[in-house]
C-alpha cells in the first residue's frame, strides 16, 4: 500500500508549537497580503485587476491573485483551497498572491469553518474556479490570434500556440479574458497531471506569525476606536436585574459609557448558530483596555432568577422547540440525572435484529458505561470582533467560523439590510466550534451603534470560559453479547446527555452484527453548549472504541483483528441499509496502522493501545505508545493513518493530525469544566488544566493512505479515536480499565 508519511520529534513539536500555538509550520512557500480595517490601501499591490471570477483576479502586467474565501483558523485552508484554483489555472504557486476574501455571498458560497468541510464541499467549485479562468484566457488567446482554442496551451501561467510560435503570459491576456462570457463547460485536468496538488506548500501567512504583523483580529487598530468589554451574570440561571453604581462607573478614568444590551430581541426564532448563555450583558466602553478593565471590577450589578421558558430555533431547517428549565444547576446533580435517565427506556434509533433474544441466550455478555464531562474550547486568542455601526451601514472585522449566518442574525437584530453590512474576516488565533456562535460580533456592533463610535469588544479568558458554549457532559452504556465461540453476535447502546446526545446510529459496528440496538435520551439544561472538534464524536469515539477493546479482550482476540473481523463482514453481508461508513476503506487504515507501527512484532513488549473511527466523511486509526514512569504516563509514539482523499497540502495534512492528536491527548488527560451552583469552576488556566508541552508525545508518525477518491474531512477526523487510544494503552500499563474523562482524575 502507498502511503505519505512524516515523523517529528518532540524537540520539531516544541519549536513549531512555541511559534504557532500547534502545528508545525516547516517552510515559506508564496507570500499574501492582506487588508486590516482601516488601510487605504493593500501591501504594495497594483491597480486595475481585471476580475475573472470571484477567486481569480489579474493585472495588465501578470500580477495574479487568488482569494481565499474561508476563515483560516490554523486548518491552512487560505493555503489549500488557493492551491486547489492554481492547480487547474495552470500557475506557478510561488508566484501568485493570495489574500483573504470578505464575506461575499455574490461570488462564494459556504463561507465557514465546520465540520471538516471546506475542501470536501469545495473541491469542484475551486478546480471550476481555475478552470474557468484559465479557459477564458485561452479564449482570449485564440481570438487576438486568430487560431483555433483548441491549439492554445498553457504551462505555468503563459500561454502557447506552438505551431505559429506565439506565447504571452497571463497578465497580457487578462484584459481581453475578463470580457469573454464564462464557458459553460470546461475541462478539468487528469489527476495524474497535477503538480501543486500533493506537493506540501509553506503556510502563506508564515511570514506574518512569526514577526507579529497584523492578522488577527485582536490586532485591529482604527483611529478613534474605543475599547468596549462585557460583563455576564456569575451563574447559569441567573440574568440581569440592574447596575447600582452606573454614575460612579461612568466618571472613572478613561470610561465612556456603561449600559445593558440585549443580543437578541424578544420572540426572535434563532438558528442553529444563535446560542448564546445570558442574552442581556453589560457593556462597559472606554479609551483604554486597562481602564475599562478596570470599571469592569468596580461594577456593582444585581442579578435575579431566571424562569423557566421556551424558544423557538430554526435548526438549518429543523424547527425544534428548546425547554430551559430555572435554577442553579450543578456537576453532582447531573451526574445523578445521567445515571437517573440511563437507567429507564430511551428513543430507539436504530434496531437490527432480535436483540432480547440474542442477549437473552448468549454464554457470555459484557456490560459497561463511559461518562465524560463539559469541555471549554479555550481558543488561544480570546473572543474580540470590531464594530462600526452608523445609520448608513455597519462595518465589522475578526475572527468567526460562521460569517453568513452572523450575518444574517446581525440584520436581524440591527434591523438593517445585509447590503448594508460588511464583515471582513480576519485569521482565527484557534476556534474548535467555539467561533460558530459569534454573539460576541453582535454585542460589538450593538454597542458601537449606542456609542457611536467604532469599537473593540475583547473578552477576557475568564468572560469565555465561564460564559458556556461547552463541549456537552455525555455518558453512554454498552452491552455486547458473545456466542461460545467468542463471535459478537449482538451490541447494544444507548447514549445521552446534558442537553445534546451524542449518538450516531448508523456508524460502526452498525452493519456489521446481526443484532444491533441504538437508543438515545437528552436532559433539558440551562447550560449553553454547542460545536466542539468533531462533535459528538469526540466522546462516542472514546467509549465505542473502548469498549470494543475490551470486547475483544473477552473474546479472546486481537483487538486489531476483532475489527477487522466485523469491517469484513459488513463488506461482504451488511446489516441494515443505513450504514455511514464503507468498510473496505475504513478496514484500510487499519491495515496500514498495523503494518507501519509493526504491531506484531512489539504489542507483546511494549503498552500498546489501539483505536480507529469514521467521521466527516474520513477514516482514522492510531496506534498509541505508552509507559508509566513515577507514576505518570509517559507517550513515547504514536502512530497515525488517515484516508481522507486526495491529500492536497500533505506537509499541512500531517500538521492537522499531529494537532488533534496533541490536543486529543490533553482533553482525554485532563479536561473537565464542573460547575456549583451554576458557577463554573474553572475560570483560567490555573484551574483549568491544558496538556503541556513535556506531555505531548515524543513521536507522531502519520501516513495517509493513497488514492483518488474526493478529498473529505481533515480538521477533525484524527481527533476522536486519540481518547480511546490512550484509554487502552493506558489499561496495558496499568491494568485499569478507563470509564470517566478525564483520565488523570482515576490515575
Amino acid at each position: 500500500m502507498e502511503t505519505s508519511k512524516t515523523t517529528h520529534s518532540r524537540r520539531s513539536f516544541l519549536k513549531a508549537s512555541a511559534l504557532s500555538g500547534g502545528g508545525l509550520m516547516l517552510s515559506i512557500v508564496g507570500f499574501s497580503s492582506f487588508k486590516t480595517i482601516g488601510s487605504k490601501k493593500n501591501t504594495v499591490l497594483p491597480v486595475g485587476w481585471n476580475e475573472l471570477n470571484g477567486f481569480v483576479k489579474i493585472t495588465a502586467d501578470n500580477v495574479i491573485k487568488i482569494m481565499s474565501p474561508n476563515p483560516e483558523g490554523g486548518q491552512g485552508v487560505k493555503t489549500s483551497m488557493p492551491m486547489i484554483v492554481a492547480e487547474e489555472l495552470d500557475v506557478d504557486f510561488s508566484k501568485i498572491i493570495i489574500e483573504q476574501a470578505d464575506l461575499d455571498t455574490k461570488h462564494f458560497t459556504r463561507q465557514f469553518i465546520g465540520g471538516s468541510q471546506a475542501i470536501h464541499l469545495s473541491w469542484q467549485p475551486l478546480r471550476l474556479a481555475g478552470a474557468t479562468a484559465r479557459q477564458m484566457l485561452k479564449e482570449a488567446a485564440a481570438k487576438q490570434w486568430n487560431v483555433p482554442v483548441d491549439e492554445i496551451s498553457t504551462e505555468s501561467g503563459v500561454l502557447y500556440h506552438k505551431n505559429s510560435g506565439k506565447s504571452a503570459n497571463y497578465g497580457e491576456m487578462a484584459t481581453a479574458a475578463a470580457q469573454i462570457p464564462v464557458p459553460k463547460e470546461v475541462k478539468l485536468k487528469s489527476i495524474p497531471d497535477f503538480k501543486i496538488i500533493g506537493k506540501s506548500q509553506g503556510n502563506v501567512d508564515l511570514t506574518k506569525i512569526v514577526t507579529g504583523k497584523p492578522l488577527f483580529g485582536i490586532d485591529t487598530q482604527v483611529k478613534g476606536m474605543q475599547i468596549a468589554m462585557i460583563v455576564h451574570p456569575p451563574a447559569f440561571g441567573l440574568k440581569f436585574k440592574s447596575i447600582q453604581n452606573e454614575a460612579v462607573i461612568s466618571k472613572m478614568k478613561g470610561v465612556k459609557a456603561v449600559f445593558p444590551i440585549k443580543i437578541f430581541n424578544e420572540g426572535y426564532e434563532k438558528t442553529f448558530f444563535d446560542t448564546t448563555t445570558f442574552n442581556e450583558v453589560v457593556a462597559v466602553v472606554g479609551n483604554s483596555t486597562w481602564e475599562v478593565m478596570q470599571a469592569k471590577k468596580a461594577l456593582k450589578i444585581d442579578w435575579q432568577p431566571i424562569e423557566s421558558y421556551t424558544q423557538n430555533r430554526n435548526m438549518l431547517g429543523r424547527k425544534v422547540v428548546e425547554k430551559i428549565p430555572a435554577g442553579l444547576e450543578d456537576t453532582i446533580e447531573h451526574k445523578t440525572k445521567l445515571a437517573e435517565r440511563m437507567a429507564q427506556s430511551a428513543t430507539v434509533r436504530r434496531k437490527d435484529g432480535d436483540v432480547e433474544t440474542a442477549f437473552k441466550s448468549a454464554p457470555k455478555t459484557i456490560e459497561r458505561t463511559y461518562n465524560a464531562p463539559y469541555l471549554a474550547h479555550n481558543c488561544m486568542e480570546p473572543m474580540n470582533f470590531f464594530a462600526h455601526v452608523t445609520d448608513e451601514k455597519a462595518e465589522l472585522s475578526g475572527p468567526l467560523q460562521k460569517p453568513e449566518f452572523t450575518e444574517q442574525a446581525l440584520s436581524a437584530r440591527l434591523g438593517m439590510p445585509l447590503e448594508k453590512i460588511d464583515i471582513k474576516m480576519t485569521r482565527l488565533g484557534g476556534g474548535f466550534g467555539r467561533r460558530s456562535y459569534a454573539h460576541w460580533l453582535i454585542e460589538a456592533a450593538l454597542i458601537s451603534q449606542k456609542v457611536k463610535a467604532p469599537v473593540k469588544l475583547l473578552y477576557t479568558r475568564e468572560d469565555d470560559m465561564t460564559s458556556g458554549i461547552y463541549r456537552s457532559t455525555y455518558s453512554a452504556y454498552f452491552r455486547a453479547a458473545l456466542d461460545a465461540d467468542n463471535n459478537l453476535i449482538a451490541f447494544h447502546v444507548k447514549a445521552g446527555g446534558t442537553p445534546e446526545s451524542p449518538l450516531y446510529p448508523n456508524r460502526f459496528p452498525a452493519g456489521a452484527v446481526d443484532n444491533y440496538l441504538a437508543e438515545d435520551f437528552t436532559i433539558d439544561s440551562n447550560i449553553t453548549v454547542g460545536s466542539y472538534r468533531a462533535p459528538r464524536s469526540n466522546f462516542m469515539a472514546a467509549a465505542e472504541q473502548s469498549f470494543l477493546d475490551e470486547v475483544a479482550e473477552a473474546a479472546g482476540k486481537d483487538p486489531i483483528a476483532f475489527r477487522l473481523a466485523l469491517l469484513n463482514r459488513a463488506k461482504e453481508k451488511p446489516v441494515g441499509k443505513n450504514n455511514e461508513y464503507e468498510p473496505e476503506r475504513f478496514a484500510k487504515v487499519l491495515e496500514l496502522v498495523k503494518e507501519k507501527a509493526n504491531w506484531e512484532s512489539i504489542k507483546a513488549t511494549k503498552k500498546l493501545g489501539f483505536s480507529a473511527y469514521f467521521c466527516h466523511d474520513s477514516y482514522a486509526a492510531h496506534v498509541l505508545d505508552l509507559e508509566i514512569k513515577d507514576g505518570t504516563p509517559v507517550i513515547n509514539k504514536v502512530w497515525c493513518a488517515i484516508d481522507c482523499g486526495i491529500v492536497i497540502n500533505p506537509d499541512a495534512a500531517k500538521n492537522m493530525a499531529e494537532g488533534g492528536i496533541v490536543d486529543a491527548l490533553g482533553a482525554a488527560m485532563y479536561g473537565k469544566m464542573t460547575l456549583t451552583k451554576g458557577v463554573p469552576d474553572a475560570n483560567n488556566f490555573h484551574n483549568y488544566r491544558m496538556i503541556r508541552h513535556n506531555e505531548a508525545p515524543k513521536q507522531i508518525e502519520v501516513h495517509f493512505v493513497k488514492n483518488t477518491l474526493d478529498p473529505s474531512g481533515m480538521g477533525e477526523p484524527a481527533y476522536p479515536p486519540v481518547y480511546a487510544a490512550l484509554a487502552n494503552a493506558l489499561y496495558k500499563a496499568t491494568g485499569k480499565r478507563f470509564y470517566n474523562q478525564p483520565f488523570s482524575d482515576n490515575l
